[in-house]
């Protein structure tokens, strides 16, 4: 196969699943978790089903343990650690988990979300030296905001635009990456674009077209691209967006974060749909 420029990242929470990939692919440059990949893991499943109730300690001992596995399987695009937040969550809560989860592996990236809070504990933690990943990203504001908020990073910082979920309200969501990669073309290069919510080969051969830095994607898509013997886009290659185009706007990107419009419902939603996973099937207290 033509390993591709663009960093392959496993989206998941199930080691043995990381070795398949890397099995099928012959390597694997890092991979993103989150609360309801890590909710679905077997051994957590398999705990739940048992009626094992996890305290918050045990939850953060259980993800620990499934990303320092995970860990040396994969290159330097690193481990994606995500804190587990809902919206009543201070910035220096998740900062606080941040350092923790931090300090868990030698690779890790620490997943805050694009809200208010979830930036002030990005520019927190980038004073520390610890490494981001600015997640449920559905904006071009959201992502001028993130390279706003992490001027201060030592190492890049991710951004993490959610395409599938965009085509779900019949938007383009791979008009949101093209945007922020041509946005961040003005840039000073601190903030890689790492398209997340892949659902399909076309998304994924359309990042190679645009060239975003990483893209995290289920094993499903992973296993599709090689069942087809790993296609490359050639000149030919045209990407069919299902939804309504989303235009590109010019934004200074000198700007204090705080001054972008970084509201979006999905972000919301996103957020919930987290807390309510790792309630649900971890038992956290609500």
């Amino acid at each position: 196969m033509t390993r591709p420029e663009t960093k392959i990242l496993v989206d998941g929470g199930d080691p043995q699943e990381t070795r398949q990939v890397k099995e099928l692919l012959g390597f694997v440059d890092g991979q993103t978790t989150n609360p309801s990949l890590i909710a679905k893991n077997p051994h957590i499943r398999e705990l739940v089903a048992s009626g094992h109730k996890l305290s918050s300690r045990d939850e953060m001992d259980e993800y620990k343990k499934i990303v320092q596995t995970i860990s040396p399987l994969v290159g330097d695009a690193g481990v994606s650690i995500e804190v587990f937040s809902d919206e009543k969550t201070t910035p220096q809560e998740m900062f606080s988990q941040g350092q923790e989860m931090f300090s868990w592996i030698p690779n890790a990236y620490i997943k805050y979300p694009c809200t208010a809070e979830g930036l002030r504990a990005a520019e927190m933690s980038v004073k520390q030296g610890v490494r981001v990943n600015i997640t449920l990203c559905f904006s071009q504001q959201q992502a001028a905001a993130v390279y706003a908020a992490t001027k201060d990073t030592k190492e890049p910082a991710y951004v993490s635009p959610f395409v599938g979920r965009l085509d779900d309200i019949g938007q383009s969501g791979m008009d949101v990456v093209k945007n922020i990669k041509r946005m961040f073309s003005k840039g000073d290069g601190h903030v890689l674009v790492l398209a997340a919510s892949i659902r399909s080969l076309e998304h994924l051969l359309y990042c190679f077209v645009l060239q975003t830095e990483l893209a995290t994607v289920p094993a499903q898509v992973l296993e599709q691209w090689a069942s087809k013997n790993f296609p490359m886009p050639d000149k030919q290659f045209k990407y069919k967006s299902p939804g309504k185009p989303i235009p590109y706007e010019d934004l200074d990107l000198e700007r204090p974060w705080e001054t972008f419009d970084i509201q979006h419902e999905l972000t919301r939603k996103g957020i919930e749909k987290f807390a309510a996973d790792y309630r649900a099937t971890l038992s956290r207290p609500a």
